[in-house]
This record gives C-alpha cells, structure tokens and sequence, in this order.
C-alpha cells in the first residue's frame, strides 16, 4: 500500500482495519501527489484532542445556563461528532476527522485518562466512610444498590415473559438492568460539586451513602467481570475472584504502610519528594496491568491504589493537583466523548428504546420510593428524601465504562449501547434542573429573631462565630476576642471554626474539636489555633467558654456550615477575614477569592451580624491586649445607619475593658442633613455619652466633610491614629457616598471600610467593617432604647 492508504473490511460488529505500519508521524504540509498529514496517527490525534475539547467546552457553555452537568455536555459533545449529526451533515468529514483505524489510539488515550481519573477519585474517598457510614448512611446506601438491582431485574423477566423481542435483546437486558443499582461516588459528587451542595444536609448524607454503597458496587462489580471474562468456566472465575482478593489485601499489607511511612516523611520535611510522586504514578499503570491480568477491568486496581493513599494534604493534594488539570480537563473527557462518538442514534430501534427506557424507569422510580422509605423511619424530610432519591439516579462515567466494556465483549449491540448512551444523558439531563429547582443550596432563610450585638440583653452571652482560614490571624482574633470584655454578667462564647480548603478530597468535614493534648512542632494547624484558644479561654476562666471547629470544604460553600454554627448556637455575631492578607508595610495582598465569595454569600444568608476584619498587621503579637500595652485604641466611625448603630453598641462594650480607649468620630456631610436623622443619631451617640461620662478613656469628636476629597483626607489622617476602626459596611443614603460608590473596589467592605482598605493605603491599622443582621432583605431597625441596653457598667 501507499502512504496513508488503508482497507476497512467490516463483519458484522467487528471492523477490521489495515494501514502502513510507519504512518505515524507526518512529514509536512498536504502536497499535490496526495499525500495528506491526516492520514498519519500523530497529527490525526492532535487534531481530534482539539476539536473535542472546543466542541465539549462549546456544549458546556451553551447548556449550562440551562442548569445541565458537564457529563451530559462531554457526552453530548461526542454524540454531535459522530454518525449522529456530523456523520449525517458530511461523511467525508466525519471519515476525514474520525476514521475507524483512529478511534482505537483515541480510546487507549482516554483509557489512561479514565485510570489516572478513578486513581484520583480513589485518593479523594475516605475508607472509613465506604466501611463505617453511620446508621441512617449506611442504610440509605445498601437499600439503594440490593433494592433497585432486584425489582428491575424482576422487572426484566416480567418484560421478557410478556412481550416478544430480539434474542440479542434478550440477552442484554439482565445485565444492563444490573447496572442500574450504580449509585456511583465519582459521578455524585461531582454532580454535587457542580451544584455547590457538597455543604448541605442533601450533600452530606448523599456523599456518606454512597461511598458506602461504592463499597458494595466495588465488589460486586469485580465479582461480575470475573464471571463474565471467564466465559462460563468456574475455575477460571474463581481464581479471578481470589486474584482480587489478593490485590485488595497486597494493597491494604503492603502499599498502604509504605504510604503513610512516605506521609510522615513529608510532614517532616514539609515537602513531597518528587521521586515518591514518580512512583505512585507508574503504580497506577502498574495496578492496572495487574487488574487485566488476573482477569479485571483496567479500573479495579487504580481505584485499590487511590484508597491506599492518604487523602488530604500534604500528599493526597500533591497528587491530585498533578493530575487534575490534563486528566479532568482533557483526558476524561475525551473517554466521555469518544463513547458519544460511537453512538448512533438513528440506527436505534423503537422497540429497544422504550424497552431500556422502560428499565431505567423502573429503576429510577425504585431508587426514589426506597430513599423515601428509609427517610420516613429516619424523620428526614419529605422533600429532602425525594431529592436525594433524584442524586442517586444520576449517571455518568461508571455506566460508561461498564458499556463500552460490555460492547467490546459482544454483551450489547450497537444499538444497544447507543440507547442505554442516550438514557444517559436523558435521565442525568432531567434530574440536574430538578435539583436546582427543588433544593435551595443558599442555606436556611434569614432568621426574624434578633441576633445582633445592639440587641443583646445586659444579663445573656455574647455568642461570637469567628472563622480563621490563615495561621497568621490568630493572634489578631485572639486580641479582638479579649476587648470584647467578657464579663460575669454578660459572658463570651466563642465558637471558632478553622477553615481548610478541600483539596486531594471530594467529601468536605465539619466537625467538633476535642482539646489537643500536646501540640508539638509537627501537630496539625488546628492544635495550634485550637491550643491558643484555649490558652484564652484559661485567662479568662468562667467568663469565656470557647469550642473549636474545623472545617474542610470548598470556601465558596462553606457558609452553609458556618451558619448553621450561628443558628444551632443563637449567635450575635460572625467575623470573618478579609479575602486579602497583611503584606509588609501594612500593605494588602494574597488574594484568596474563593474566600471572598464566601464573605459575599455570609452577607446575603447570615442570620446574625457578620464582620470582616481587615488584619493590617498592627494587632500582630503572641501576647494578649490584657499583657501587652497600656492602652489599646479603637475608633467607631459613626456617619448613621443601622450598620453604624452595631458599631457604635460594640465599641460601647469594648469601651468597658480597662486598657481599651474608645474614640467615636462622628462624620457629618454638608449639606446632607435630615432634621429627624440627626435626631435620631444624636440620641444613640448621647446614650453611649451618658453611660461613659466617668470613663477618662472614652472620647467624642465630630468631623465636617463638604466632598469626597475632604472625607478621604479625614479617613488618611485616622489611618495610624488608632490600632483598630469600626465601621458600618452601610450607612444613609447621603449624594456624596453614592457617587464614592462607583470607585469602590469591594463593595463588601462599604464605602468608607474601601477607602481605608484600599491597595493605595499605607496605614497599619486594622479594620473590623460590621454589617448588622438581616430579616427578609432588610437591617434590624435601631433605637435610642435598644442601645442603652446594650452599655453595660461594669459596676451594676
């Protein structure tokens, strides 16, 4: 044959192709005497990895308004290449970009990206969870395999029985209905990633059920290739089933210790050494081969392997973040088209179309009728029930592997893969907007109970939720905490939550800590901060009570933990840092916006007062304000407002603690005044006054501003008056902020906390931009008499 020259012979099923053995790479550009680079392996391959990546993303981004998953678009995307849409539009063009002697170099490729990908997924699910659930989990997960597998394999021979089909059929429908008890953890949570429900009580208990219904599908998925791979003969599928067995305990004895021996090695060292990374990655292809060979799928050993590895950081992440970008970005998705490609959709029959729908049906129907069946006895909302039973329907990446698998094996026609390809995106397609539309991800509504500082009645407890997501901030909370003045009558309660993003893991962690016993050098980051906690809890004994959680979770979705903390515990107050960190100088940088979101989403959903505190280093030290000078200055910028009136109640309580000095700065805009406003503001600032007349560290100043030029030059000379400002996020609505508004950069911290805030800044001071509770979209309402409430004498 010529260069580039090939014969397809075609046999049924089976399509054989030849070609010159040294077409591989090309030469050149296309030339007269027909020579053509596509007509060689190299760029052949090149060019279809690119236009199945733009045609995917393209999908994507047409579907995803419509609130579809990235599975069905990646899907989708194959289907619109083959004989479905391209195949019909131009032949040529679909012989030309996808020929058949192609797709078995553009499978293998993706099949080491789906390795690599169910290694990653391994290395991400937590063993105890597959073994140890819960009850209400684990009763959930092994309902939704053993109870939908039997009433759709019932539902088979019912349908066998009663209505005449194609032997081919026939014979496909039992194990396809077989499949249908997948309730896969791969495909879920990355279903539940996508619709940021991964923190929710939905997201949690579907994560929890079905790793441990993996477990179950692990198994009796190795079961069932052995079997099959055998051909009938029993010796040879029971010696696969005891290779499985080996290479599950090979993996538990052998490469499991090993794995934590490499951990400790690296927190240690507090670095992955590149050698162990190398070795971990050609055990992948190693487990694999391994798999094949004793008579598995490619798929059983990588999965073992990413169990073995501890998950987490320093070495789940180091992993994970090497493989996630080309294999989840690229690679996986190509396995995910490539089986679209292969789906005809016209050369499906009627007959097989509502046969399998009718199965995947039943299926559906069960898994749902079964979760809302445990969820009664459990007294787990209805609604919730019903949706969870939609998550465990979906579909993804295991069902198309277990296709193609049974496709090379003769199990399913053509036709019948591409109509159990199409239920696919069918079912996952109709259950993702459904989700959407029937489970809130934003959280629990805004609570109508007060929950703010100005409110607090003089005798109860000052609940604060502070979240720590930097090391660094600790000494800055832990001083902010002290001058909050904690008394007999009026205690503190801190409720501290460290905040870990979730990386090398896909099911996020909240939990209580216990009181680290010794913390040493090599102790995580959450004995630190939960020991220098403590340590302020010590100082204060009987007046602060603190508890510590630690949460690992994607920042942008972790407000649904956070206020739940403050709901379950009524709390006044959540702080929460600033997206940037403290550079040298005072200077803001690092920034972090995935913690920024989450700043954003507590705003809109908390029910209590949220703070976010701008550390500018000046609140540095690893003593406290009690040990370390003879006065801490804070200022309470009050221009007027609800926002301001929070401010102002806790600048009060701060104002009773003997090394504080407390100055309110009362910014008046020319030419903006409103007779009962004034009013109003004059009585809350006169209450705090009046209750302070004693104090000789207490201090009143007004200040004057005509323009916009002349409030940033009374903000600058604040800037290293003070170690810490209060400011309102909102204020009234005054011209001359309105038209500062449209300069600021982050419109979370206010007007003023941005112009303080701002890159261009030099000051040290720290800033702490408070944003009073929320009730239906509106602030808590103030009041000359709420507010005198909230001052407390020390005395009385």
């Amino acid at each position: 044959m010529d260069e580039g020259q090939k014969f397809v012979l075609a046999n049924g099923n089976q399509t054989f192709v030849c070609q010159v053995r040294d077409s591989i790479a090309s030469m050149g550009v296309p030339s007269w005497d027909g020579y053509h680079p596509l007509n060689y392996a190299t760029p052949l391959l090149v060019l279809q990895l690119i236009i199945i990546s733009i045609v995917s993303n393209l999908v994507n981004l047409c579907l995803k308004p419509l609130g579809q998953s990235s599975i069905v678009s990646q899907i989708l995307g194959g289907v619109l290449l083959g004989p479905s849409l391209l195949g019909r539009i131009s032949a040529s063009a679909a012989e030309t970009l996808f020929p058949k002697r192609s797709l078995v170099p553009l499978e293998t490729i993706s099949i080491f990206g789906i390795m690599y990908y169910i290694f990653s997924i391994g290395v991400k699910m937590d063993p105890v969870m597959m073994i140890r659930p819960g009850k209400k989990a684990g009763v959930i997960g092994a309902c939704v395999f053993l109870v939908p597998v039997a009433v759709s394999i019932v539902f088979v021979q019912i349908l066998i029985m009663c209505i005449k089909m194609d032997k081919s059929l026939v014979a496909s429908l039992s194990p396809f209905a077989g499949t249908q008890a997948l309730s896969a953890f791969p495909v879920i949570a990355c279903l539940l990633t996508e619709l940021e429900l991964l923190n929710s009580e939905l997201g949690r208990l579907a994560i929890s059920s079905t790793m441990f219904s993996d477990g179950i599908n692990l198994v009796a998925v190795a079961v069932a290739i052995s079997i099959l791979e055998s051909k009938g003969d029993v010796m040879v599928a029971v010696s696969s089933i005891a290779s499985s067995a080996a290479l599950g305990a090979a993996v538990i004895i052998i490469v499991r210790p090993v794995m934590l021996r490499w951990l400790k090695c690296t927190q240690e060292k507090n670095a992955v050494k590149e050698k162990h990374i190398c070795a971990v990655f050609v055990g992948v292809l190693v487990s694999g081969f391994i798999s094949e060979v004793i008579g598995q799928h490619f798929f059983l050993g990588p999965m073992l392997l990413g169990l073995a590895v501890p998950d987490g950081p320093p070495l789940g992440v180091a992993l994970t973040s090497r493989l996630d970008s080309l294999v989840s970005g690229l690679l996986y998705p190509t396995y995910l088209t490539v089986s679209g490609i292969k789906t005809d959709v016209f050369a499906i029959s009627f007959e097989t179309w509502w046969i399998i729908s009718a199965v995947v049906m039943c299926s559906c129907m069960a898994k749902i009728v079964v979760v809302m069946v445990v969820a009664y006895f459990f007294n787990l909302p209805a609604q919730l029930a019903f949706v969870l039973g939609l998550v465990f329907n979906a579909k993804g990446i295991n069902e198309m592997i277990i296709f193609n698998l049974w496709l090379q094996n003769n199990i399913l026609r053509y036709q019948d893969f591409a109509a159990a390809t199409m239920l696919v995106i069918v079912v996952t397609g109709i259950i993702t907007p459904l989700i959407k539309i029937l489970y809130d991800p934003s959280g629990p509504p805004l609570s109508n109970k007060r929950r703010t500082i100005q409110h607090i009645k003089p005798s109860t407890e000052l609940k604060i939720v502070i979240c720590i997501h930097n090391q660094d901030i600790v000494p800055t909370a832990v001083n902010l905490l002290e001058i909050s003045h904690a008394t007999e009558i009026s205690p503190v309660v801190v409720l501290a939550i460290y905040l870990i993003e979730l990386v090398g893991r896909t099911a996020p962690i909240f939990k209580l800590d216990s009181p680290p016993r010794t913390v040493g050098p090599n102790s995580p980051r959450s004995a630190h901060i939960s020991n220098a906690l403590r340590h302020y809890e010590a100082q204060n004994e009987t007046l602060v009570t603190v508890k510590t959680y630690t949460a690992i979770s994607y920042l942008e979705t972790v407000y649904n933990d956070i206020v739940q903390v403050a709901l379950d515990n009524n709390a006044n107050i959540i702080i929460v840092p600033f997206h940037k960190l403290c550079g040298i100088g005072g200077s803001l940088a690092s920034v972090n916006c995935a913690l920024r979101t989450m700043n954003l989403n507590l705003l809109e959903h908390s029910p209590c007062s949220v703070g976010i505190l701008v550390d500018r280093g000046m609140l540095q030290g690893t003593i406290t304000v009690l040990n370390s000078r003879e006065y801490y200055h804070v200022a309470v910028l009050y221009i007027g407002g609800p926002d301001d009136g929070e401010c102002l109640a806790y600048g009060a309580r701060m104002a009773h603690h003997f090394r504080v000095h407390l100055t309110i700065i009362r910014i008046l805009l020319f030419g903006n005044d409103n007779a009962r406003n004034r009013k109003f503001d004059t009585d809350l600032i006169n209450a705090v006054r009046q209750e302070h007349r004693a104090n000789n560290r207490f201090e009143y100043r007004e200040v004057v501003v005509r323009d916009g030029v002349d409030l940033t030059g009374a903000l600058r000379e604040m800037e290293d008056s003070f170690d810490l400002i209060l400011v309102g996020r909102k204020h009234q609505d005054y011209s001359l902020l309105k038209g500062l508004q449209e300069w600021s950069e982050f419109h979370e911290l206010g007007v003023i906390g941005d112009l303080l805030a701002s890159t261009d800044s030099t000051g040290t001071t720290s800033l702490l931009i408070l944003q009073q509770q929320m009730v239906r979209g509106a602030l808590m309402s103030s009041t000359p008499n709420d507010l005198l409430t909230v001052v407390l004498d020390p005395k009385t």
